[in-house]
């Protein structure tokens, strides 16, 4: 196996507060303290939240573990009112660890697909990523992918020198190879990942320089995050990459969510719950379409980039597998060989 070894710089930063005057940031404590591993595009909506409810918001920023074990931590003390975190493993992880409150929200039922949100109505998804193929048109035809099983198709030796991944500590390749496992059992997923790794696959650290590898001919096909894709081609309209929707004629295509929860110790839990119901209702535009996310609402249209991409059928989420499978998944990693 490959390593890229472009960028492969590793940032630890400590706990942050950020936010602007617009958001209540400033003198006086906010309304709603929201711990969130969720670093981008933000305060453009809970700029418009604020506006339309009067409810004031204070971020603090992390990855997802330093977060969970501030809470932890924190207990009864905690500030935070609401936990919003990306891959459904950690919110999973937040819920079984007693972080999140339950809710009794008719507009949340509604608007949130039964297997996007948490059983015990701990916590929702609120933005949608697919992680699915991406190609070189050049160098690839759509024919050459396995329709019904694509991300196992890539342990094909035809694509032998051909392909580029993430790396495994990435919680997008774990999410990935912990839904394999739960839909094929390990022994079939360490059957794939082996597979991967005979390929020659070539390891990246990001999913840009992926992208880039693709558009270059380095590579000829990868699996990305669609978003990453939205974002290449607003920035360069004629990138030689396209996405292939995986496993339409089987599973369909591994997603995974961005979604929020009420702190099991929130001293505003009716303000929070207002806050995940309008990010999930009204709000649901102005919270995905600047980061090219899916909607998790049926009734909300994609933004225009991705719409372009086509309807696709998706895999099922299985939160408690991308959670309890986790390490399963990366020990299975470490056993195939992948780095």
């Amino acid at each position: 196996m490959r390593r890229h070894l472009l960028a492969a710089t590793t940032v630890t930063a400590a706990l942050t507060v950020s936010g602007c005057g617009a958001l209540g940031v400033g003198e006086e404590q906010a309304d709603l303290q929201i711990y969130t591993a969720r670093h981008y595009d933000l305060e453009e909506a809970f700029a418009t939240f604020t506006e339309d409810s009067g409810v004031s918001v204070e971020f603090i920023t992390g990855d997802d573990a330093e977060l969970l074990e501030r809470l932890r931590a924190e207990g009864e003390r905690s500030p935070a009112d609401v936990f919003m975190t990306v891959d459904a493993g950690n919110l999973w992880n937040a819920a079984q660890q007693d972080m999140l409150a339950p809710l009794d929200s008719a507009a949340l039922e509604e608007a949130v697909p039964e297997d996007l949100r948490d059983p015990q109505d701990r916590w929702f998804g609120l933005a949608m990523r697919a992680r699915t193929t991406t190609f070189n048109p050049e160098n690839v035809e759509p024919s050459e992918f396995d329709a019904e099983e694509t991300y196992a198709g890539l342990a094909d030796p035809k694509w032998k020198g051909r392909l580029c991944m993430r790396d495994a500590t990435s919680a997008y390749t774990q999410s990935l190879v912990a839904s394999l496992i739960d839909l094929h059992g390990r022994d079939r997923a360490l059957e794939i990942v082996k597979g991967w790794v005979a390929n020659d696959v070539e390891i990246m650290s990001n999913d840009t320089l992926l992208l880039e590898a693709i558009d270059t001919g380095a590579c000829d096909v990868g699996i990305n995050n669609h978003y990453y894709v939205a974002r290449q081609l607003e920035e360069n309209p004629d990138m030689n990459v396209e996405v292939f929707w995986a496993s339409q004629e089987g599973a369909g295509t591994h997603v995974n969510i961005s979604g929020a929860g009420v702190a099991t110790h929130s001293d505003n839990p009716e303000q929070a719950q207002q806050l995940i119901e309008w990010l999930a209702t009204d709000g649901q535009s102005a919270f995905v379409d600047a980061s090219h996310e899916y909607p998790v609402n049926p009734d909300v249209e994609p933004e225009p980039v991705i719409a372009g991409f086509g309807e696709f059928k998706r895999m099922p989420l299985n939160a408690e597998a991308y959670g309890d499978l986790n390490a399963e998944a990366v020990d299975l990693l470490a056993e195939a060989g992948y780095e």
